[in-house]
């Protein structure tokens, strides 16, 4: 193992429209696992909207510069005292979830996802934008031996946070699911959702006609504008999106009784809607609920790789080699995206 590696790093918080090369190359000391560490030789990273919102201020890192990067897959390589949980060799993934502290009443109850002390891969600790990363042995998975690594990425966040969406939403079989943005992650939700709830049809809003044929080919029931009234109202509407026009429009898209699941680390700001311009009585009222998506547990990472393997869901992708990070995140900004954008490693 060399002593130096290849990286992407963060180095200061920007725009992107106005800063087209956020990430630089660099080359950077091979890291060292510490007690209970397991050390990572990444193969392949998943390129995710969070990472924007990292890059553009929205969740800032505690400091600079970092390797961003949450959708990690490689070979264990080296671990630090204590790490017995895996062996040389082994094909391990690393998630947004980081750590957290395991003693909190969030963490006792199953809710690490809302502990205090979160850490969050790429933002709070390097990712796998790198030739290699260490992890807490604990916060690693192991990679179905169905699944190659390219194809493992984007399930690690977008199909992960799709998966516990999805249980959010509380649908019964049978009932209408909305989703409102159709990248990575709704893309996923949907191929799960025919799969879990087989009678329930799909409705997928989105802005780009090429994402619309899309998710026909995939298997929605129907597919337009986010702005369009679908065939029928639903029971829940999963958003995926930055920006709250989306999220308004799908209110009014629910039935009675539906919930709305939001789906996203951050709303934009300077969006020229809001929850100040809500429309109670048609969007709120008749015991509509909102619900919100906060990262993900060990247990929804760990679940969803199960059910992938097994179902099997392999997600649509575009790959990258390392150095083309910052064009992966310019497309996707500008929503250039048919599935998940993945970074070859090595």
């Amino acid at each position: 193992m060399n002593s130096t590696m290849q990286a992407m790093l963060l180095t200061r918080i920007t725009d992107l429209a106005q800063d087209p090369q956020p990430l630089t190359l660099a080359e950077v000391p091979t890291p060292r696992p510490g007690e209970g560490e397991v050390l990572l030789q990444v193969t392949a990273c998943g390129v995710c909207h969070t990472e924007l919102d990292e890059i553009e201020g929205r969740t800032p890192p505690p400091r600079l510069p970092v390797i961003p990067g949450h959708q990690a897959v490689g070979m264990a390589a080296g671990f630090g005292p204590g790490a017995r949980r895996w062996k040389e060799g082994d094909r391990l993934g690393v998630a947004w979830i980081f750590s957290a502290c395991g003693a909190c009443p969030a963490c006792r109850s199953g809710f690490e996802n809302l502990c205090p002390d979160f850490r969050a891969t790429g933002r709070d600790a390097n990712g796998g934008y790198a030739g290699y990363m260490v992890a807490p042995q604990d916060f690693a998975h192991r990679i179905p031996p169905a699944i190659t690594d390219e194809l493992a990425a984007p399930l690690l966040c977008a199909g992960a946070i799709g998966y516990r969406s999805l249980r959010l939403a509380g649908l019964a079989d049978g009932q209408r699911l909305g989703l409102t943005g159709f990248g990575a992650s709704a893309h996923l939700t949907l191929l799960l959702a025919k799969h879990l709830l087989p009678h329930s049809p799909v409705f997928v809003f989105a802005r780009s006609p090429g994402e619309q044929v899309f998710a026909r080919q995939l298997g929605a029931a129907w597919a337009g504008d986010t702005g369009e009234i679908p065939p029928e109202n639903l029971e829940a509407v999963i958003d995926t999106t930055p920006a709250w026009q989306p999220a308004l429009a799908a209110l009014r898209r629910l039935a009675p009784g539906g919930r709305l699941v939001i789906n996203a680390i951050r709303k934009e700001a300077n969006d020229q809607a809001d929850l100040l311009g809500l429309d109670y009585p048609a969007q709120l009222w008749l015991e509509k609920e909102i619900k919100s998506v906060a990262n993900v547990t060990r247990r929804d990472v760990q679940e969803f790789l199960e059910l992938a393997a097994a179902i099997p869901i392999r997600p649509e992708v575009e790959t990258y080699p390392l150095a083309e990070a910052n064009q992966a995140l310019l497309e996707l900004r500008s929503r250039r995206i048919r599935g998940g954008k993945v970074l070859k490693i090595t």
